[in-house]
């Protein structure tokens, strides 16, 4: 009984010690930390353009439809938007490509839409699924015009959050692994003039 009781207990520190094993391998190395929040700040700053010109009435429908593919990419499947106004309290939210449709859609002859203080709010956190998420806040300055008078104006502080996984990919026939960042939903905080 004794001998059976201890190659229990060696089996289940060999399985304790392939746990730690699996768990550091899935961890995001602090070097590459940086770079990570490297890419998601950037991604972040990509989205940012490709809202302002989704929202520039001057942008041909292909090339909004075509950015519209791109920013798409940026996020993750069921991803939403958020959407307030100074005249509502209430905040709606939108699957991304329908939150693009309507922006392209709004009815001003020109709109303005500038991102600004673009900041981690949170560390990166690990999920039990492997993943690890976090949250980036941005401000957004909107203005939209009809001719050169000014309809409306608001700035909104916006919570991304943020998706980081390890994928692969095969390079010249080779597995290689990497870290990538994905886009989630992205809440509205809120709302001022």
């Amino acid at each position: 009984m004794k001998n059976y009781i201890s190659k229990i207990s060696i089996a289940l520190v060999m399985i304790c010690f392939m746990g730690l094993s699996l768990s550091a391998q899935n961890a995001v190395d602090p070097n590459r930390e940086k770079a990570i929040d490297s890419l998601a700040l950037e991604k972040v700053k990509d989205l940012g353009k490709y809202i302002s010109i989704i929202g520039n009435k001057d942008t041909p429908f292909s090339e909004a439809t075509r950015v519209m593919d791109r920013a798409e990419e940026l996020f993750a499947p069921g991803s939403e938007m958020g959407v307030s106004s100074l005249a509502e309290e209430e905040i709606s939210y939108y699957k991304v490509r329908e939150y693009f449709k309507r922006l392209m859609a709004l009815n001003y002859s020109k709109v303005t839409i500038e991102w600004y203080d673009i900041q981690y709010i949170s560390d990166l956190e690990r999920q039990p699924d492997g993943k690890y998420v976090g949250v980036v806040t941005v401000y957004q300055k909107f203005e939209g015009r009809s001719g050169d008078l000014l309809q409306y104006k608001d700035t909104t502080k916006k919570d991304i959050t943020i998706y980081v996984e390890k994928k692969q990919t095969q390079i010249a026939g080779r597995t290689v692994e990497f870290w990538d960042v994905i886009l989630g939903d992205i809440r509205v905080s809120e709302t001022s003039v």
